[in-house]
């Protein structure tokens, strides 16, 4: 089976996240949606509203699913038997930090990083734009899932 798991915060998930894992799909046979707990950081939204958006968001497709974790993103794929990260890529500066992390898990295991260039129409979007959008009451409905926007 390939499994793939997609780390972020997803804080909050956005068309960005969902152009990524509904192409990623395509590719694996499940994959895991994988909060990761940074108890350094601020969330706009919380652990259980995150896990909503995302369940929501995925409701119909039972190859989908969404945990959380803490710690090293390598042993959390070891834990779920997962062999491969998907990552999506924005941009070039998007690439060259993923592809850092991503020369680190390889050292640190067997794990394979997947990577997966967003959507043209999409390729702007980032949770940091949504959150600042949302702060300051501006439209944020053509940057998120229905699931967010409820």
């Amino acid at each position: 089976m390939r499994r793939a798991i997609f780390p972020g915060s997803f804080d909050p998930l956005t068309l960005g996240h969902h152009d990524i894992i509904m192409r990623g799909i395509t590719l694996f046979d499940e994959i895991i949606i994988a909060i990761g707990k940074n108890a350094d950081k601020k969330y706009m939204f919380s652990l259980e509203q995150r896990i909503k958006f995302i369940e929501e968001a995925f409701k119909d497709v039972p190859s989908i699913s969404v945990k959380s974790y803490e710690g090293l993103t390598v042993d959390f794929c070891k834990k779920v038997d997962a062999n491969f990260i998907l990552r999506g890529l924005r941009n070039p500066g998007d690439f060259e930090f993923e592809k850092a992390i991503a020369h680190t898990n390889r050292k640190l295991s067997e794990i394979e990083t997947v990577f997966l260039l967003t959507s043209s129409g999409k390729s702007y979007i980032s949770s940091s734009i949504v959150r600042d959008v949302i702060r300051n009451g501006g439209d944020y409905t053509g940057l998120v899932p229905d699931s967010v926007r409820k």
